[in-house]
């Protein structure tokens, strides 16, 4: 497969992840982004773009560095967040959504409590980045620190970003954080009542246990 063909076929995953963000209601209209990592290169969704009017020739690609490689449409206001992620970690994708019980959570705590194990899944539990305002480079350092040791953040009063090695894996780890905030939202609304949560050890155990979790290779 020619290096063209790879990011052809990246641009469609990556265009079809985002319509999913769309359609399993964690982002309104344009306000998330996706992006993939192929090679040194990095595509990313454009700003402003219904992602249902996304064509297969408006592949939009950036170094790391955030020069222009290929479109040429304004990339999302996020570019700088995307870019940090995968200058300092080893992620191949990234998904950032404005989901509602993601970003509810993220106004009320500084940490979402491990009320459920799949906090292990994200490397524990899940930290909130202090607000700053979107598309900067402070949000974007604010962001790195949340993410230090785990795969997933909050943005205080803005969302939620997790990233993978494949846009499976970085959307997978979206809607488990989604839908852990939710849980802990509902859980936490009973009156007199306060939810019990997850040890250090209790997640360390699922830590190990979801590592071989899987067809490991098997298919």
């Amino acid at each position: 497969m020619t290096q063209l063909q790879e990011l052809d076929e990246a641009w469609q995953e990556l265009v079809l992840t985002a319509r999913r963000t769309v359609a399993d209601g964690l982002v309104v209209g344009t306000s998330g982004n996706v992006s993939v990592r192929v090679g040194d290169t990095v595509l990313v969704t454009p700003t402003g773009v219904p992602y249902e009017d996304l064509r297969p020739d408006e592949l939009l690609a950036f170094g790391l560095d955030g020069e222009r490689r290929a479109g040429t449409l304004k990339p999302t206001s996020e570019l700088p967040m995307h870019l940090a992620v995968y200058r300092h970690t080893d992620a191949r994708a990234v998904v950032h959504t404005h989901a509602v019980h993601a970003t509810a959570v993220s106004t009320l705590v500084a940490e979402l409590p491990p009320v459920h194990y799949m906090t292990a899944a994200l490397g524990g539990p899940v930290r909130v980045a202090p607000y700053a305002t979107y598309g900067t480079q402070e949000l974007a350092e604010n962001m790195l620190r949340a993410l230090a040791g785990r795969t997933g953040c909050l943005l205080q009063n803005h969302g939620a970003l997790t990233y993978g090695d494949t846009l499976a894996a970085a959307y997978d780890r979206t809607a488990q954080l989604e839908w852990m905030c939710r849980l802990w939202l509902t859980a936490h609304s009973v009156p007199g009542l306060t939810p019990s949560l997850l040890t250090e050890e209790q997640l360390r155990e699922v830590g190990e246990r979801l590592s071989g979790y899987g067809q490991q290779g098997a298919r």
